[in-house]
């Protein structure tokens, strides 16, 4: 200990946002739909009744910050770790002394993981034993989607519930809690913060309160006061937090939620969410490439004979990306993506060749019919191949009725035109087809 640590307070020292965070449910902001009156986790920990959790959802929404609450209203012996520093010889220490916590002073301990995606299995496995005995009470945090990240044993031995970004008004009170509170936030500074400036910050937060509360931090500790006030306009509102908030991860279940949003906007004909959902996805730094690949699928599979040129509108596209790259792509990306809102909708396609992939697993194969097969190399029509063959160019409308299926499939029927746009019965069809 040297000569200042004991007027040194680190709470003082910590950004705006960790000493805002919430030490009662009535100061939690948020996530009413399950910490409102009367629901169920509330009722939980208002009751000392917590049992292992998995809080799932944006950063800045609350996760750590109830983590929090619940230690301040339990009766547990509270520890935090963090999942990229604990290893598995400081999971059994914990552990270990959490039993004898609670065998020599009857004392439950709640043991707190934030980031716990990054667990790894020897990890994981660790936990399961004593949280099974009530040895420890367990609560992960992650913003990664839990089924994919964390294994089904530790699961389904705990409750998610998923956390969604704040709303306007939500970021506004937190906000305006800070500019009030003198003892944790920055009441003891006069400010004017003008509504623009206001707006902009929650407008560019995007549901993340300790991303608002990061830039009202700087504006404020930054402006010099004029006759004793700070005033915050929108050009310094703009200077504390320039780029908007995406919440994007590669390889995480929101990339995965954004293209969803795209295909479903095209293949539902709505050309304008199409293109919002497109505009998200290359601001939030999509690989172009990605994008124009699921274009392509989708001008075949949710349009494909109802308009035969969207698929080319999907390959012009990839073709432009290739070629030109970003940002002049985007021109081209958003022509495919219109070409498919806006086209006639049909599905044959995929039920056709998904019907005779279906048939073909199902059934041996069937022969080449005799006329069907090559007659090209010397000696092959000696072996009957191509004769009795009808060339459907010699006869009236370049169609004539002969069997290109094997004698023993000869009936079945794959295809069903949708009727809509070009998807008509354009060929002659063979009778009997059942």
């Amino acid at each position: 200990m040297d000569l200042f640590s004991s007027t040194f307070d680190s709470k003082k020292a910590a950004p705006l946002a960790d000493r805002m965070r919430p030490t009662t449910l009535d100061e939690f902001i948020g996530q009413k739909e399950i910490l409102g009156p009367g629901k169920l986790l509330r009722r939980a920990i208002e009751a000392d009744r917590v049992t292992s959790l998995i809080l799932y959802g944006p950063p800045g929404t609350g996760k750590t910050s109830l983590a929090q609450v619940i230690a301040n209203s339990t009766s547990s012996f509270f520890i935090r770790i963090n999942a990229v520093t604990a290893g598995v010889k400081d999971l059994r220490e914990i552990i270990e002394q959490a039993e004898e916590r609670l065998y020599h002073y009857n004392r439950k301990t709640l043991v707190f993981c934030d980031e716990v995606h990054r667990f790894n299995k020897s990890q994981q496995d660790v936990l399961l034993p004593p949280i099974e005995r009530g040895i420890i009470t367990f609560i992960g945090a992650t913003t990664e989607n839990p089924y994919f990240e964390i294994n089904s044993a530790l699961l389904s031995r705990s409750t998610i519930f998923r956390f969604y970004p704040l709303s306007e008004e939500e970021i506004r009170l937190g906000i305006e809690r800070a500019l009030k509170d003198c003892e944790r936030g920055l009441g003891n500074y006069k400010t004017e913060i003008s509504p623009e400036a206001l707006k902009h910050w929650i407008d560019y937060a995007g549901g993340d309160l300790r991303r608002a509360l990061n830039a009202l931090e700087i504006a404020v500790l930054t402006t010099p006061p004029q006759n004793g006030i700070r005033y915050i306009d929108l050009e310094i509102a703009k200077e504390s937090i320039q780029e908007r908030h995406y919440r994007f991860d590669k390889n995480g279940d929101n990339h995965y939620d954004l293209i969803s949003a795209l295909i479903k906007s095209m293949r539902g004909s709505d050309p304008d969410a199409a293109l919002y959902w497109l505009a998200v996805l290359l601001e939030s730094g999509e690989d172009p490439s990605f994008i124009v690949r699921r274009i392509i699928v989708h001008a075949s599979e949710d349009v494909g004979l109802a308009d035969p040129l969207a698929m080319l509108q999907a390959h012009a596209a990839a073709n432009a990306l290739e070629w030109v790259g970003m940002p002049e792509a985007r021109i081209p990306l958003a022509q495919a993506v219109l070409a498919i809102a806006t086209a006639p909708k049909s599905n044959s396609v995929v039920t056709a060749i998904d019907k005779a992939l279906s048939f073909v697993k199902k059934h041996q194969p069937g022969q080449v019919p005799s006329h069907l097969r090559d007659a090209h190399y010397p000696g092959a029509q000696k072996l009957g191949h191509g004769n009795d063959y009808l060339y459907p160019h010699s006869f009236p409308g370049n169609w004539v009725q002969q069997d290109y299926l094997p004698p023993e499939h000869k009936n079945v029927s794959f295809f069903e035109p949708s009727g809509k746009g070009w998807d008509q019965n354009r060929g002659k069809p063979a009778p009997n087809k059942e």
